[in-house]
């Protein structure tokens, strides 16, 4: 219930129908990122991530679990910015309550937006992940929040990260500045 009732009140407080992101790539990938949330499919999740966004929270971020083949991962508003304790990158999320999973028909294909969240399915807050490839295994699972639209490149390009888990040793890249448009 707690989650349903947050979910309104970030609805009713989120910008109104903010409908893509503009993310300025600095690292390894140097370039701009566009991403269409799709407010229709996990209206919820479009306008947190939209807010964090227009406040500046994900500017400095980093891709802190990069897996090639898989996906990119950033968001960590709390612990994924630059010049941080960067161990704990991935651990965190923003002030803002966990949001409850809006999952779709949508499959997790290439160029694919999804929340990272925990074990519980109720626990996405600000870390988001980008397809580089499909991961159908994902789908009904996991929430999908938008499409990258523009700069699949940049997205390509990003340094990948080392064994199982992805993490990225050494200089992440980051998100340099993220940008609401309309």
């Amino acid at each position: 219930m707690r989650n349903l009732i947050a979910a309104a009140f970030v609805l009713a407080a989120g910008p109104a129908l903010a409908t893509s992101l503009q993310i300025e790539v600095e690292g390894e990938a140097n370039g701009t990122v566009v991403i269409d949330l799709l407010e229709d499919v996990a209206p919820a999740h479009a306008a947190q991530i939209a807010e964090i966004a227009a406040e500046g929270g994900y500017d400095g971020v980093v891709f802190h679990r990069v897996i090639d083949g898989f996906m990119a991962q950033t968001g960590d508003v709390e612990f994924g910015k630059l010049g941080g304790n960067m161990s704990r990158a991935g651990m965190g999320g923003s002030n803002r309550p966990d949001l409850a999973a809006e999952f779709s028909d949508i499959p997790f294909d290439r160029g694919v937006v999804g929340m990272a969240r925990s074990q519980n399915p109720n626990s996405a807050n600000s870390q988001f992940f980008i397809m580089f490839d499909e991961g159908h295994f994902l789908n009904g699972q996991y929430t999908v929040v938008g499409r990258v639209t523009e700069g699949m490149d940049v997205v390509d390009a990003i340094k990948r990260g080392a064994g199982q888990n992805g993490m990225v040793t050494g200089q992440p890249d980051l998100m340099k500045t993220v940008t609401v448009i309309d």
